[in-house]
């Protein structure tokens, strides 16, 4: 179920009248309320999942029964040494399960490649299903903080399966720590009409950047890569430059959704995006971006192999294992490894200099606009990115390399800008853009309504939004584009 669909736009009012009206108000008496509600958000997660095939639903089952358990195994265990030893007993299956679905074909075939011998009857051909790496890195964080002791090892297997199916994040994140999210499944929720009206703003916003931006730039887009080889070196810069707000638009827009979407049930998840394309360096780019699944693979494999605070090798290994890692997260595919080690070989001097902190608060600090210098480092680190991007985007390495090469022709000082499609993605994302700087301090573009006043402007700045987004959207609503991941 696709949050962009009519299914989604009857589904939610149905599950949050239910949430607040049912479960809430006429069991309140009930010593089962919450585990009442709880159950509904688990029935009403599982309905969203299995949207799109229900076979699946087995497997997070499985996920999440054997992760809970492991919970209580580790928390009873008599000896640090067998508590470990659950804790890698779960994270060992979890991990095979996902390389199993993700990359198991993927290896088989490299393999066969490399040694010419043919792939009959090796290949399993499955189905990815939606959102795994997701949910699956969601469940190992939770057996690992169980084992560090950062979380008492729950009893509570509906609030459990709640925490780790959760609807609005659970194909696309953000990634939840146990830590955060299942606490709130453990205690009474309360409706609280301000932040239910601020998730509304920040579901709306989401829509604004999934359907106007990223979906009108996902036009663009796909015709000059589906003919890359015929472009101008112009056309191919400008679809570049599409993609990377393409993808932001698209994720970003997710996020936005979702945590909007949380908020109307009385759940706060993570941050997932800061206006990272106003990042003053790659480090502070990866502070902003996608930022629930680098902070997972900072606290759960860069620290605990050292981080920074090692010899200046390990530095450059513990480096790369990360971003390798993040772009093998991403799918099994070679351009995905290359983007992760394009990032890393960008991140590895502002490290090794002790610069990787420089830039931890937001750009133009107390100003409106940014100086010319934090111009010219917002500029260098975005096309930095962009070229990061097209590798991400091409069907393989030789590919990116041909675009990259024919981008760099001399038609690249061509007029570019040929159809209306391309001029109007450019006002969409200008508006964005706009809109983000603007809020940049704030968690999502239209924070700045609750301040709007009186109410009927309000209203009307949201008509308008509204309207901007039916009559703008593309003629085919795509998916987004985390749900392969």
């Amino acid at each position: 179920m696709l949050f962009n669909s009519l299914q989604f736009a009857l589904f939610l009012p149905i599950v949050f009248l239910l949430y607040w009206f049912v479960f809430d108000r006429f069991v309140s008496k009930s010593k089962w309320q919450l585990r009442l509600q709880n159950a509904f958000v688990v029935v009403a997660s599982y309905v969203f999942y299995g949207w799109w095939d229900w076979r699946f639903l087995l497997l997070i089952a499985f996920t999440s029964f054997c992760s809970w358990g492991s919970g209580l195994l580790i928390g009873k265990a008599e000896s640090t040494k067998k508590a470990k030893t659950w804790m890698w007993l779960n994270i060992v299956l979890n991990l095979g399960i996902l390389a199993t679905f993700k990359y198991y074909d993927f290896f088989v075939t490299e393999f066969a490649q490399l040694f010419h011998v043919s792939t009959d009857g090796l290949l399993l051909k499955v189905i990815l299903p939606v959102g795994i790496s997701f949910y699956t890195f969601q469940a190992l964080s939770y057996s690992i903080d169980v084992y560090r002791g950062k979380i008492e090892p729950t009893k509570d297997i509906v609030a459990f399966f709640a925490f780790i199916s959760f609807f609005p994040q659970l194909v696309a994140g953000p990634i939840e720590r146990a830590t955060n999210l299942l606490p709130q499944f453990l205690k009474k929720r309360e409706f609280d009409y301000d932040t239910a009206v601020d998730g509304m703003r920040q579901i709306l916003w989401g829509l604004f950047k999934k359907i106007v931006v990223a979906d009108n730039c996902a036009v663009y887009v796909d015709q000059v890569f589906s003919t890359y080889t015929e472009q101008s070196g112009s056309t191919l810069l400008l679809a570049a430059i599409f993609f990377t707000f393409q993808i932001y638009g698209d994720f970003s827009g997710y996020s936005d959704i979702a945590i909007g979407t949380a908020k109307l049930f009385g759940i706060k998840l993570m941050r997932n995006f800061n206006v990272p394309y106003f990042s003053r360096d790659i480090a502070e780019f990866w502070r902003r971006w996608h930022i629930s699944l680098t902070t997972w693979f900072r606290d759960y494999v860069y620290i605990p192999l050292g981080g920074s605070r090692v010899s200046k090798a390990k530095v450059v290994r513990n480096t790369f294992v990360i971003f390798l890692l993040s772009g093998f997260w991403h799918g099994a595919n070679w351009t995905f490894i290359a983007w992760g080690a394009y990032h890393a070989v960008l991140f590895l001097p502002l490290i090794l200099t002790g610069k990787n902190r420089k830039y931890t608060n937001q750009v133009a600090e107390g100003r409106i606009l940014p100086t010319w210098k934090e111009v010219g480092q917002m500029f260098m680190t975005f096309f930095l990115v962009v070229f990061g991007w097209i590798i991400f985007r091409a069907e393989s390495i030789g590919m990116a390399w041909e675009y990259v090469c024919g981008m760099f022709d001399v038609s690249l000082f061509m007029v570019f800008i040929k159809k209306k499609i391309a001029l109007s993605n450019v006002i969409f994302i200008t508006i964005m853009l706009v809109v983000e700087w603007s809020q940049r301090r704030k968690e999502h573009g239209l924070s700045f309504l609750s301040k709007v006043k009186p109410l009927l402007v309000r209203c009307v700045i949201v008509v308008l939004i509204i309207e901007f987004i039916l009559f703008f959207k593309a003629s085919a609503p795509s998916q987004f584009i985390y749900f392969q991941f």
